[in-house]
């Protein structure tokens, strides 16, 4: 009997699926920032992981790619602002997992990458846009949700992140950073 419970000890961790796939759909939140009011809007996420260390029962290390996709997100500001922005999010990070084996698991993500936005081709006031109409901008993530296990292939996910970027050309002096908090749900795949 000893034995068994000894095989289960060791052998559950190893037996744990090395890579996750998560799709989650959320939201970003509205912010004001200086005279420029962005609305909220959809996000939607893809989420790659590969375990590259597990410390037993209580952590796991993953490596991860997130990809945030914003179709819209409408402008409220002088009338020479950007009408709205759309914005593409990809952060390379690290994503630490404690009781990786449990039902239910909570983490911790960090990252950071590359930016996109894109903004419309009028300004508020009706008149054509001076902005480029792409700019590119660093990203820093961070953030962290829970995991519930439904089985071994298969779990739910919510998450919060907060992708802290250079910000879009809103025609509006001074503005340089801005937080994009996301809170979103979904599910997550698990395979070796």
């Amino acid at each position: 009997m000893k034995s068994y419970v000894l095989y289960l000890m060791i052998a559950l961790p190893l037996m744990a699926q090395r890579q996750e796939l998560g799709l989650l759909l959320g939201g970003v939140t509205s912010g004001t920032q200086d005279a420029v009011k962005l609305s909220g809007g959809t996000a939607f996420q893809a989420n790659y992981g590969y375990r590259l260390a597990n410390l037993g029962t209580a952590a796991a290390l993953f490596g991860e790619v997130h990809f945030l996709a914003n179709p819209q997100r409408t402008v409220q500001a002088i009338p020479t602002a950007t009408r709205d922005v759309a914005s593409l999010y990809v952060t390379p990070g690290v994503r630490v997992k404690f009781l990786p084996t449990s039902r239910v698991s909570p983490y911790g993500a960090i990252g950071g990458g590359w930016g996109v936005y894109e903004h419309s081709v009028s300004l508020l006031n009706g008149q054509p846009n001076p902005a480029p109409r792409t700019v590119n901008r660093g990203v820093f993530s961070y953030g962290g949700g829970v995991d519930v296990t439904v089985n071994r292939w298969f779990g739910l996910r919510g998450e919060a992140r907060d992708f802290y970027t250079g910000s879009p050309v809103f025609n509006v002096p001074n503005l340089r950073r801005r937080h994009n908090v996301v809170v979103s749900g979904g599910f997550v795949l698990r395979f070796k």
